[in-house]
């Protein structure tokens, strides 16, 4: 009897104190739910690779990456309007396994019995996948406006792990799952030193890591966006504005409308601080750099829109090395001063 009841109270003991290091744990707050905190990374081995558009050459990387392909191309593009890209597809599609998901408003420009298109919202991606070992992301989509006019990156991901949780994502689309499915299992993968958190919108709240991710800038917060109608992403910069984090962004100048967050950000930041981009074409970016140490990128435009009704993927990384490079892409970009 003695020993039953010393073995209870071990076991109260044991959850007490387990509930109450699990109280210190960060965790994020979703519409009424609070998700578990994650703080372990799955380590792989492997390599990552980032161009910029179009002073790269994104077009023959990513035509390069998918000639690699010995047994499978499982791709979801927003739009495939590179002859190169089609013509690599279609080779291939001849001997391996290649399959492609599409936006339905861009169906016609390359109909093919391996190609699925989704019926509403957008299948905005920009990913595929090479044997199921490496991953291209980023938000350049393949067209030659994209890869040789607009500004955007392009990033070659080898990794196992990581290809993984694209593979899932769009085993989902292919087999007629769009705008939802399961929330992705293996978030936080380091690649060889570089830790990545990948997520899939609608199912993983992209705008919420974005928003948990900016609260935590403690010295500043640079931007390079093509569509920007969130109001919650746009008022924690308002805060960080507030506190002192100093604020920089470029947004697309054609997405600028009354739902755009430009005005405000630029009323309440400053106006040689918030600015319109200069391209002629298009600024075509989904960036955030976050104390010059961690870049949110991939096809997610911090939009309602984007959040909620497309199908979508949001990368964070945190690499300073990575970062530099972005800091150094939103510098000749940036029509004002960056410091200070």
């Amino acid at each position: 009897m003695k020993k039953a009841v010393l073995f209870i109270l071990l076991a109260v003991g044991v959850i007490l104190i387990g509930a109450l290091i699990y109280s210190f744990l960060p965790s994020v707050t979703i519409t009424g739910k609070t998700i578990a905190p994650v703080n372990s990374y799955l380590q792989d081995q492997g390599t990552l690779q980032l161009l910029f558009c179009p002073g790269d050459d994104c077009e023959q990387a990513l035509v390069d990456f998918l000639s690699s392909a010995n047994s499978s191309l499982h791709c979801a593009f927003y739009d495939i309007g590179l002859k190169s890209v089609q013509e690599t597809l279609l080779e291939k599609s001849r001997k391996i396994d290649v399959k492609v998901v599409t936006d339905d408003d861009y169906l016609k420009k390359f109909n093919h019995p391996f190609v699925k298109a989704d019926k509403w919202g957008l299948m905005h991606n920009k990913f595929c996948l090479v044997d199921g070992q490496a991953v291209s992301a980023g938000s350049m989509n393949p067209t030659d406006n994209d890869a040789h006019k607009n500004n955007n990156n392009l990033l070659l991901i080898h990794s196992r792990l990581v290809a993984q949780n694209y593979e899932d994502e769009f085993q989902e689309m292919w087999n007629g799952k769009f705008k939802g499915g399961e929330e992705v299992k293996n978030p936080q993968i380091r690649v060889g030193t570089i830790p990545l958190e990948i997520y899939f919108c609608p199912e993983d709240h992209c705008a919420e890591h974005v928003k948990e991710e900016l609260k935590k800038a403690t010295t500043s917060i640079y931007f390079l966006t093509f569509s920007f109608t969130h109001d919650g992403i746009a008022n924690i910069l308002l805060l960080k504005h507030l506190d002192n984090v100093t604020i920089r962004g470029i947004m697309e100048t054609r997405q600028i409308s009354e739902y755009s967050k430009f005005n405000v950000l630029q009323y309440q930041i400053g106006d040689d601080h918030i600015f319109k981009d200069t391209n002629p074409r298009n600024l075509h970016h989904k960036v955030f750099i976050i104390d010059e140490e961690t870049v949110l990128t991939g096809s997610f435009n911090p939009t309602a829109g984007g959040n909620e009704r497309n199908d979508e993927n949001l990368l964070i990384i945190r690499d300073k090395g990575i970062a530099t490079r972005f800091v150094e892409e939103f510098r000749g970009l940036y029509p004002g001063k960056v410091s200070g």
